[in-house]
């Protein structure tokens, strides 16, 4: 099978999957407004690999058959850059704002497989089965999603120390099949409309949590696996004028897993807290995800600078000084989030594995200042918009017989018209003031960890020796500049 239709991603939803939502039972996600929104979104990714425009940056070829790019380990600086071209034109069509499209896990278990002998070191069958897995995502080409975080229940105490030790995901025991596992995920995004849930361990994981490390892989529809849905953060998906951005909810859940038993085909590791704290890391899939990352953040930073700038435009802000400033700042912040992408290609290096991998340095960087970026993105938006943000006319207002009497209200600067006006200060709340603006922004503050935690990291693993050595020639500046110039003596 070569590359999926968006026809096809969405006939293989209806599978008897469990998702709960708003306390219901969803018995088919297609029949569900907001999860087929979200579904419908995903779908029109998959037909861009199909659209003449696109399909020559998201595919490529390969013994004959046709396969995502995401799924394609980088070798050289040429397949880093087709790469980041690749998810720029993936993050471009949803505006940055989905930061769990298809591309995303794709390119995680890509990292997986290249370091299979990562995983063979626990067990050389572990190194197969994520090979093997890899070339069946490449043949099926399925929508993963993924889940790696335990419930915070109590943030102070392990996995193995908690109160109820089935809080946390945990082995209950081996049977002949696979693994039995018991226990819950977090966060698990867009997985109520997705193929198949990765999970797999992040760092943190101590002495005595070894039946709590475990990296699999299952489709959503096993039996046993329960997905409960956040509450909805848009009542109708279908307004569009009102919530411009509603298709790019992508809609969070927990993932419950009832002893679910997970073939030994599809366990690529478990019962190692070593393995599971270098796993991210080590297989450099924190490198290769990276990339993903601040490309999508880069995006969503022209949505917010765009809005800024046609806000100020629209309303003849723009002429004032200090609107120029903050207009100003944000172009370059926007600059400097471009300029990160380039250096993680530039400075990429060969893995251990045999595969180009970018930079983490300048990862490391936006993905702990990109969230402050963003957010300052949004006071700007909010302080130029002002009170116009809140007081625009409902959208069933522009369609009533009051219309006509009312109109010329709310026409902006130099013969904008009222209905342009009123959506784009619809668009500019909705990216940054609605619930699913808030939500966007607190998904940018954690989605790749605790902020602290971010940069105490790239403290501890930047080669911080050069910068030593400028202060040392900065204490001793006559002393190091006779060494390096006295002539020798005769």
């Amino acid at each position: 099978m070569s590359v999926r239709t968006g026809a096809e991603y969405l006939k293989g939803l209806s599978d008897g999957r469990e998702v709960w939502l708003a306390g219901r039972r969803v018995h088919d996600v297609l029949d569900e407004p907001i999860l087929a929104s979200a579904a419908h979104t995903v779908a029109r990714l998959y037909d861009l690999q199909h659209d003449p425009e696109f399909r020559g940056h998201l595919v490529y070829e390969g013994d004959g058959e046709v396969y995502p790019i995401s799924l394609a380990a980088p070798r050289s600086p040429l397949d880093l850059k087709t790469r980041g071209r690749a998810f720029h034109a993936t993050a471009s069509a949803t505006f940055g704002l989905l930061g769990r499209s298809p591309d995303f896990v794709n390119t995680l278990v890509t990292a997986f497989s290249s370091a299979h002998e990562f995983f063979s070191r626990t067990d050389p069958r572990f190194g197969r089965n994520i090979k093997a897995f890899h070339a069946d995502c490449r043949e099926r080409d399925p929508f993963l999603s993924h889940a790696t975080i335990n419930p915070p229940l109590n943030r102070a105490r392990t996995s193995s120390e908690q109160d109820d030790p089935f809080v946390h995901l945990r082995i209950v025991r081996e049977v002949s099949e696979g693994l039995v596992v018991r226990g819950a995920k977090l966060i698990g995004t867009l997985v109520p409309v997705a193929d198949e849930i990765v999970v797999f361990p992040l760092p943190k994981y101590a002495k005595g949590d070894d039946s709590y490390t475990v990296a699999f892989s299952i489709p959503v529809s096993t039996p046993g696996l329960r997905i409960v849905c956040r509450e909805p953060l848009v009542a109708d998906p279908t307004r569009h004028l009102s919530t411009p951005l509603a298709p790019y909810d992508e809609i969070d859940a927990t993932c419950i897993f009832d002893d679910v038993v997970v073939p030994w085909d599809r366990v690529f590791f478990h019962g190692d807290v070593d393995a599971a704290n270098r796993l991210y890391d080590v297989t450099t899939a924190r490198h290769h995800t990276g990339q993903h990352g601040i490309v999508r953040g880069a995006v969503k930073a022209e949505l917010l600078t765009g809005i800024a700038v046609a806000v100020a435009e629209m309303s003849g802000t723009n002429a004032f000084l200090h609107v120029q400033e903050m207009l100003g700042e944000l172009l370059g912040s926007l600059e400097l989030a471009k300029a990160g992408i380039l250096a993680a290609e530039v400075d990429a290096h060969m893995s251990e594995w045999g595969t180009l991998t970018p930079a983490i340095a300048p990862i490391m960087a936006l993905r702990y200042h990109f969230p402050k970026m963003a957010s300052r993105m949004i006071e700007v938006i909010h302080t130029i918009g002002g009170g116009s943000l809140l007081s625009t006319p409902a959208e069933e207002d522009l369609r009533s017989e009051l219309w006509p009497s009312i109109e010329r209200f709310f026409r902006g600067a130099d013969g904008v018209s009222a209905e342009h006006r009123i959506r784009l200060l619809k668009l500019a709340w909705d990216a940054t003031g609605s619930a699913f603006g808030q939500r966007q922004m607190q998904y940018e503050r954690y989605h790749s960890g605790d902020p602290v935690r971010l940069a105490a990291a790239q403290y501890s693993g930047y080669d911080t020796s050069p910068l030593l050595e400028t202060v040392n020639r900065a204490l001793h500046p006559a002393t190091v500049y006779m060494e390096k110039w006295r002539e020798p003596q005769t």
